[in-house]
Protein backbone atom coordinates (compact mmCIF):
# COMPACT_ATOMS: atom_id res chain seq x y z
CA UNK A 1 0.00 0.00 0.00
CA UNK A 2 1.42 3.37 -1.01
CA UNK A 3 1.92 6.30 1.34
CA UNK A 4 -1.03 8.09 -0.24
CA UNK A 5 -3.23 5.07 0.50
CA UNK A 6 -2.41 5.20 4.21
CA UNK A 7 -3.92 8.69 4.41
CA UNK A 8 -7.17 7.71 2.71
CA UNK A 9 -10.47 7.29 4.55
CA UNK A 10 -11.14 3.82 6.00
CA UNK A 11 -14.64 2.52 5.18
CA UNK A 12 -16.13 -0.47 7.00
CA UNK A 13 -18.01 -3.38 5.44
CA UNK A 14 -19.67 -5.97 7.69
CA UNK A 15 -20.16 -9.32 6.01
CA UNK A 16 -17.74 -11.20 3.73
CA UNK A 17 -20.40 -12.94 1.66
CA UNK A 18 -20.68 -12.41 -2.08
CA UNK A 19 -22.34 -8.98 -1.91
CA UNK A 20 -20.16 -7.72 0.95
CA UNK A 21 -17.09 -8.82 -0.97
CA UNK A 22 -18.30 -7.19 -4.18
CA UNK A 23 -19.04 -3.90 -2.40
CA UNK A 24 -15.64 -4.00 -0.71
CA UNK A 25 -13.89 -4.25 -4.07
CA UNK A 26 -16.00 -1.38 -5.41
CA UNK A 27 -15.19 0.86 -2.46
CA UNK A 28 -11.51 -0.05 -2.74
CA UNK A 29 -11.50 1.62 -6.16
CA UNK A 30 -11.77 4.91 -4.24
CA UNK A 31 -10.43 4.33 -0.72
CA UNK A 32 -9.36 1.81 1.93
CA UNK A 33 -11.70 -0.87 3.29
CA UNK A 34 -11.93 -2.73 6.60
CA UNK A 35 -13.93 -5.92 5.92
CA UNK A 36 -15.45 -7.68 8.93
CA UNK A 37 -16.03 -11.43 9.16
CA UNK A 38 -16.81 -13.47 12.27
CA UNK A 39 -14.52 -16.26 11.07
CA UNK A 40 -10.87 -15.82 12.18
CA UNK A 41 -9.66 -18.37 9.62
CA UNK A 42 -11.32 -16.47 6.77
CA UNK A 43 -9.90 -13.18 8.00
CA UNK A 44 -6.39 -14.63 8.00
CA UNK A 45 -6.86 -16.19 4.57
CA UNK A 46 -8.12 -12.94 3.03
CA UNK A 47 -5.26 -10.93 4.49
CA UNK A 48 -2.67 -13.43 3.32
CA UNK A 49 -3.97 -14.23 -0.16
CA UNK A 50 -6.09 -11.19 -1.08
CA UNK A 51 -8.38 -13.72 -2.76
CA UNK A 52 -11.93 -14.67 -1.78
CA UNK A 53 -14.94 -16.35 -3.44
CA UNK A 54 -12.98 -16.86 -6.63
CA UNK A 55 -11.97 -13.21 -7.14
CA UNK A 56 -8.86 -11.19 -6.45
CA UNK A 57 -9.32 -8.54 -3.76
CA UNK A 58 -7.81 -5.09 -3.84
CA UNK A 59 -4.73 -4.59 -1.69
CA UNK A 60 -6.71 -1.72 -0.12
CA UNK A 61 -8.96 -4.28 1.60
CA UNK A 62 -7.97 -5.60 5.02
CA UNK A 63 -10.12 -8.13 6.90
CA UNK A 64 -10.82 -8.14 10.64
CA UNK A 65 -12.99 -10.02 13.13
CA UNK A 66 -12.94 -7.14 15.62
CA UNK A 67 -16.14 -5.07 15.61
CA UNK A 68 -14.63 -2.60 18.06
CA UNK A 69 -11.81 -1.80 15.63
CA UNK A 70 -14.31 -1.32 12.84
CA UNK A 71 -16.58 0.95 14.90
CA UNK A 72 -13.71 3.07 16.21
CA UNK A 73 -11.83 3.45 12.90
CA UNK A 74 -14.67 3.73 10.38
CA UNK A 75 -17.15 6.60 10.29
CA UNK A 76 -18.95 5.19 7.21
CA UNK A 77 -20.04 1.54 7.53
CA UNK A 78 -21.86 -0.82 5.13
CA UNK A 79 -23.55 -3.69 7.04
CA UNK A 80 -24.36 -6.55 4.61
CA UNK A 81 -25.51 -9.62 6.54
CA UNK A 82 -28.61 -11.87 6.21
CA UNK A 83 -31.83 -10.33 7.52
CA UNK A 84 -32.36 -13.10 10.07
CA UNK A 85 -29.12 -12.22 11.88
CA UNK A 86 -29.10 -8.45 11.22
CA UNK A 87 -30.61 -7.39 14.56
CA UNK A 88 -28.15 -9.44 16.60
CA UNK A 89 -25.27 -8.02 14.54
CA UNK A 90 -26.52 -4.50 15.32
CA UNK A 91 -26.75 -5.28 19.02
CA UNK A 92 -23.13 -6.43 18.95
CA UNK A 93 -22.01 -3.40 16.94
CA UNK A 94 -24.07 -0.73 18.69
CA UNK A 95 -21.77 -0.37 21.73
CA UNK A 96 -19.09 0.94 19.34
CA UNK A 97 -21.33 3.33 17.41
CA UNK A 98 -21.72 7.07 17.97
CA UNK A 99 -24.09 9.68 16.50
CA UNK A 100 -21.43 10.70 13.97
CA UNK A 101 -21.52 7.30 12.26
CA UNK A 102 -23.25 6.78 8.89
CA UNK A 103 -24.60 3.30 8.12
CA UNK A 104 -25.72 2.21 4.64
CA UNK A 105 -26.94 -1.38 4.69
CA UNK A 106 -27.08 -3.76 1.75
CA UNK A 107 -29.44 -6.38 3.20
CA UNK A 108 -32.54 -7.17 1.13
CA UNK A 109 -34.84 -8.77 3.63
CA UNK A 110 -37.14 -8.09 6.56
CA UNK A 111 -36.72 -8.39 10.33
CA UNK A 112 -39.30 -10.10 12.55
CA UNK A 113 -39.77 -9.11 16.18
CA UNK A 114 -42.32 -10.33 18.70
CA UNK A 115 -43.29 -13.49 16.79
CA UNK A 116 -41.86 -17.00 16.66
CA UNK A 117 -40.45 -17.47 13.19
CA UNK A 118 -40.83 -21.26 13.28
CA UNK A 119 -44.57 -20.82 13.90
CA UNK A 120 -45.07 -17.92 11.51
CA UNK A 121 -47.92 -19.54 9.59
CA UNK A 122 -49.94 -19.96 12.80
CA UNK A 123 -49.60 -16.42 14.13
CA UNK A 124 -51.12 -13.05 13.31
CA UNK A 125 -48.44 -10.85 11.75
CA UNK A 126 -48.87 -7.09 12.10
CA UNK A 127 -46.84 -4.21 10.67
CA UNK A 128 -45.35 -3.62 14.13
CA UNK A 129 -43.78 -7.09 13.96
CA UNK A 130 -42.01 -6.42 10.65
CA UNK A 131 -39.09 -4.02 10.27
CA UNK A 132 -36.76 -2.96 7.51
CA UNK A 133 -33.04 -2.98 8.22
CA UNK A 134 -32.89 0.82 8.53
CA UNK A 135 -35.58 0.60 11.20
CA UNK A 136 -33.51 -2.05 13.02
CA UNK A 137 -30.42 0.19 12.89
CA UNK A 138 -32.32 3.08 14.48
CA UNK A 139 -33.92 0.80 17.08
CA UNK A 140 -30.65 -0.80 18.16
CA UNK A 141 -28.18 2.10 17.99
CA UNK A 142 -27.74 5.87 18.36
CA UNK A 143 -27.13 6.21 14.61
CA UNK A 144 -29.58 8.53 12.83
CA UNK A 145 -28.02 8.97 9.38
CA UNK A 146 -29.02 5.70 7.77
CA UNK A 147 -29.31 4.55 4.16
CA UNK A 148 -29.81 1.42 2.11
CA UNK A 149 -28.27 0.00 -1.05
CA UNK A 150 -30.87 -1.28 -3.47
CA UNK A 151 -30.27 -3.04 -6.78
CA UNK A 152 -29.96 -4.24 -9.37
CA UNK A 153 -26.87 -5.67 -7.69
CA UNK A 154 -26.07 -9.23 -8.80
CA UNK A 155 -22.87 -9.91 -6.86
CA UNK A 156 -21.37 -12.22 -9.48
CA UNK A 157 -21.64 -9.58 -12.21
CA UNK A 158 -20.19 -6.87 -9.97
CA UNK A 159 -17.22 -9.08 -9.07
CA UNK A 160 -16.68 -9.76 -12.79
CA UNK A 161 -16.36 -6.00 -13.32
CA UNK A 162 -19.50 -5.70 -15.42
CA UNK A 163 -21.14 -2.26 -15.53
CA UNK A 164 -24.19 -1.71 -13.33
CA UNK A 165 -25.88 0.82 -11.09
CA UNK A 166 -27.40 0.99 -7.63
CA UNK A 167 -29.73 3.19 -5.63
CA UNK A 168 -28.87 4.61 -2.22
CA UNK A 169 -32.09 5.38 -0.41
CA UNK A 170 -31.96 7.77 2.54
CA UNK A 171 -33.81 10.69 4.03
CA UNK A 172 -30.46 12.47 4.35
CA UNK A 173 -28.60 14.08 1.45
CA UNK A 174 -25.36 13.60 3.37
CA UNK A 175 -25.83 9.83 3.41
CA UNK A 176 -26.45 9.68 -0.35
CA UNK A 177 -23.48 12.00 -0.98
CA UNK A 178 -21.10 9.91 1.13
CA UNK A 179 -22.27 6.63 -0.36
CA UNK A 180 -21.88 7.99 -3.87
CA UNK A 181 -18.42 9.34 -3.04
CA UNK A 182 -17.00 5.94 -2.07
CA UNK A 183 -18.94 3.75 -4.54
CA UNK A 184 -19.05 5.68 -7.81
CA UNK A 185 -16.66 4.36 -10.47
CA UNK A 186 -16.58 3.98 -14.26
CA UNK A 187 -18.29 0.58 -13.87
CA UNK A 188 -20.73 1.45 -11.08
CA UNK A 189 -23.18 4.36 -11.08
CA UNK A 190 -25.01 5.43 -7.93
CA UNK A 191 -28.46 7.01 -8.00
CA UNK A 192 -30.01 8.64 -4.95
CA UNK A 193 -33.55 8.44 -3.59
CA UNK A 194 -35.18 9.95 -0.53
CA UNK A 195 -37.76 7.13 -0.54
CA UNK A 196 -35.80 4.73 1.68
CA UNK A 197 -38.79 2.71 2.89
CA UNK A 198 -39.91 2.00 -0.68
CA UNK A 199 -36.40 1.02 -1.74
CA UNK A 200 -36.06 -1.38 1.18
CA UNK A 201 -39.46 -3.00 0.75
CA UNK A 202 -39.00 -3.37 -3.02
CA UNK A 203 -35.57 -4.91 -2.46
CA UNK A 204 -36.97 -7.44 -0.01
CA UNK A 205 -40.20 -8.42 -1.76
CA UNK A 206 -38.71 -8.96 -5.24
CA UNK A 207 -36.77 -11.97 -3.95
CA UNK A 208 -40.01 -13.93 -3.60
CA UNK A 209 -41.03 -13.19 -7.19
CA UNK A 210 -37.56 -14.29 -8.30
CA UNK A 211 -38.12 -17.70 -6.72
CA UNK A 212 -41.34 -18.04 -8.72
CA UNK A 213 -39.54 -17.04 -11.90
CA UNK A 214 -36.85 -19.60 -11.17
CA UNK A 215 -39.51 -22.29 -10.81
CA UNK A 216 -40.77 -21.46 -14.30
CA UNK A 217 -37.20 -21.56 -15.62
CA UNK A 218 -36.62 -24.92 -13.95
CA UNK A 219 -39.68 -26.31 -15.72
CA UNK A 220 -38.30 -25.13 -19.06
CA UNK A 221 -41.13 -22.68 -19.66
CA UNK A 222 -40.71 -19.63 -21.88
CA UNK A 223 -40.47 -15.88 -21.46
CA UNK A 224 -44.17 -15.17 -21.98
CA UNK A 225 -45.29 -16.75 -18.73
CA UNK A 226 -42.17 -15.48 -16.98
CA UNK A 227 -43.07 -11.93 -18.01
CA UNK A 228 -46.60 -12.44 -16.74
CA UNK A 229 -45.34 -13.66 -13.38
CA UNK A 230 -42.92 -10.74 -13.01
CA UNK A 231 -45.50 -8.07 -13.87
CA UNK A 232 -48.27 -9.58 -11.72
CA UNK A 233 -45.73 -10.16 -8.95
CA UNK A 234 -44.77 -6.49 -9.17
CA UNK A 235 -48.41 -5.56 -8.57
CA UNK A 236 -48.46 -7.65 -5.38
CA UNK A 237 -45.21 -6.00 -4.27
CA UNK A 238 -46.63 -2.53 -4.85
CA UNK A 239 -49.90 -3.21 -3.04
CA UNK A 240 -48.13 -4.71 -0.05
CA UNK A 241 -45.60 -1.86 -0.02
CA UNK A 242 -48.40 0.73 -0.02
CA UNK A 243 -50.08 -1.09 2.88
CA UNK A 244 -46.77 -0.93 4.78
CA UNK A 245 -46.51 2.83 4.32
CA UNK A 246 -44.71 3.58 1.07
CA UNK A 247 -45.93 4.67 -2.36
CA UNK A 248 -45.86 3.04 -5.77
CA UNK A 249 -43.21 5.39 -7.18
CA UNK A 250 -40.35 3.57 -5.47
CA UNK A 251 -41.28 0.34 -7.27
CA UNK A 252 -41.13 1.82 -10.77
CA UNK A 253 -37.45 2.84 -10.85
CA UNK A 254 -34.06 1.16 -10.53
CA UNK A 255 -34.66 -0.13 -6.99
CA UNK A 256 -38.01 -1.64 -8.01
CA UNK A 257 -38.41 -2.87 -11.58
CA UNK A 258 -34.66 -2.74 -12.22
CA UNK A 259 -33.79 -4.98 -9.29
CA UNK A 260 -36.80 -7.23 -9.91
CA UNK A 261 -35.91 -7.88 -13.56
CA UNK A 262 -32.26 -8.62 -12.74
CA UNK A 263 -33.04 -10.95 -9.85
CA UNK A 264 -35.97 -12.71 -11.52
CA UNK A 265 -34.24 -13.48 -14.83
CA UNK A 266 -30.64 -14.34 -13.97
CA UNK A 267 -29.16 -17.74 -13.18
CA UNK A 268 -26.63 -15.78 -11.08
CA UNK A 269 -29.44 -14.85 -8.68
CA UNK A 270 -29.61 -17.02 -5.54
CA UNK A 271 -33.40 -16.74 -5.40
CA UNK A 272 -33.86 -17.63 -9.08
CA UNK A 273 -31.50 -20.59 -8.60
CA UNK A 274 -33.44 -21.76 -5.56
CA UNK A 275 -36.65 -21.79 -7.62
CA UNK A 276 -34.99 -23.62 -10.51
CA UNK A 277 -33.69 -26.38 -8.25
CA UNK A 278 -37.04 -26.70 -6.49
CA UNK A 279 -38.83 -27.16 -9.83
CA UNK A 280 -36.35 -29.87 -10.80
CA UNK A 281 -37.33 -31.98 -7.82
CA UNK A 282 -34.90 -31.07 -5.05
CA UNK A 283 -36.34 -30.59 -1.57
CA UNK A 284 -36.26 -27.20 0.11
CA UNK A 285 -34.17 -28.61 2.96
CA UNK A 286 -31.55 -30.04 0.58
CA UNK A 287 -31.32 -26.84 -1.46
CA UNK A 288 -30.89 -24.66 1.61
CA UNK A 289 -28.27 -27.03 3.03
CA UNK A 290 -26.22 -27.03 -0.16
CA UNK A 291 -26.47 -23.39 -1.26
CA UNK A 292 -23.41 -21.39 -0.17
CA UNK A 293 -25.60 -18.41 0.80
CA UNK A 294 -29.18 -17.95 1.93
CA UNK A 295 -31.92 -17.25 -0.61
CA UNK A 296 -33.68 -14.43 1.25
CA UNK A 297 -36.88 -14.90 -0.74
CA UNK A 298 -37.72 -18.19 1.03
CA UNK A 299 -38.16 -16.38 4.32
CA UNK A 300 -39.81 -13.38 2.68
CA UNK A 301 -42.56 -15.51 1.08
CA UNK A 302 -43.80 -16.46 4.55
CA UNK A 303 -43.69 -12.87 5.77
CA UNK A 304 -45.48 -11.53 2.67
CA UNK A 305 -48.25 -14.12 3.00
CA UNK A 306 -48.95 -13.35 6.64
CA UNK A 307 -48.80 -9.57 6.13
CA UNK A 308 -51.18 -9.81 3.18
CA UNK A 309 -53.63 -11.67 5.40
CA UNK A 310 -53.45 -8.87 7.96
CA UNK A 311 -53.98 -6.17 5.33
CA UNK A 312 -56.67 -8.26 3.57
CA UNK A 313 -54.86 -8.12 0.22
CA UNK A 314 -55.35 -10.50 -2.69
CA UNK A 315 -51.92 -12.01 -3.41
CA UNK A 316 -52.47 -15.14 -5.52
CA UNK A 317 -48.83 -15.42 -6.62
CA UNK A 318 -47.59 -15.21 -3.04
CA UNK A 319 -50.19 -17.76 -1.95
CA UNK A 320 -49.18 -20.19 -4.67
CA UNK A 321 -45.48 -19.72 -3.94
CA UNK A 322 -46.11 -20.46 -0.27
CA UNK A 323 -48.06 -23.60 -1.17
CA UNK A 324 -45.34 -24.83 -3.56
CA UNK A 325 -42.33 -24.02 -1.36
CA UNK A 326 -43.69 -24.92 2.08
CA UNK A 327 -46.55 -27.33 1.46
CA UNK A 328 -45.34 -29.34 -1.53
CA UNK A 329 -48.20 -28.16 -3.76
CA UNK A 330 -47.91 -29.38 -7.35
CA UNK A 331 -46.27 -26.72 -9.52
CA UNK A 332 -48.37 -27.48 -12.61
CA UNK A 333 -51.57 -27.07 -10.58
CA UNK A 334 -50.24 -23.77 -9.22
CA UNK A 335 -49.57 -22.48 -12.74
CA UNK A 336 -53.04 -23.54 -13.88
CA UNK A 337 -54.56 -21.70 -10.91
CA UNK A 338 -52.66 -18.51 -11.70
CA UNK A 339 -53.50 -18.67 -15.41
CA UNK A 340 -57.20 -18.83 -14.54
CA UNK A 341 -57.15 -16.32 -11.69
CA UNK A 342 -59.75 -13.60 -12.43
CA UNK A 343 -57.48 -10.55 -12.66
CA UNK A 344 -59.81 -7.59 -13.25
CA UNK A 345 -57.38 -5.06 -14.78
CA UNK A 346 -53.80 -4.97 -15.91
CA UNK A 347 -52.37 -1.99 -13.96
CA UNK A 348 -54.26 -0.53 -11.03
CA UNK A 349 -51.60 0.86 -8.71
CA UNK A 350 -50.53 4.09 -10.44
Amino acid sequence: MSKSDTTKELVGVIGAGSFGTAISNLIAYNTNVLLFSRQPELVERINQSHHHLGVDLSKRIRATNDLQELGERCRLIFPIVPSGSFRQMMKNLSVYLRPYHILIHGTKGLDLTGVEEDRLGEQVLLRKHVHTMSEVIRQESVVVRVGCLSGPNLSAEIMEGQPTATVIGSKFSEVIKNGRRVLDSPQFHVFGSYEILGAEIAGALKNSVAIGSGILGGLGLGKNIQAMLITRGLMEMVNLGKAMGTNSRAFIGTAGIGDLVATATSTKSRNYTFGTRLAQGESMEHIRATMPELAEGVRTIRIMRQLAKHFKLHVPITEMLYAVVFEGFDVQRAIKYLMNYPYAVDVDFL
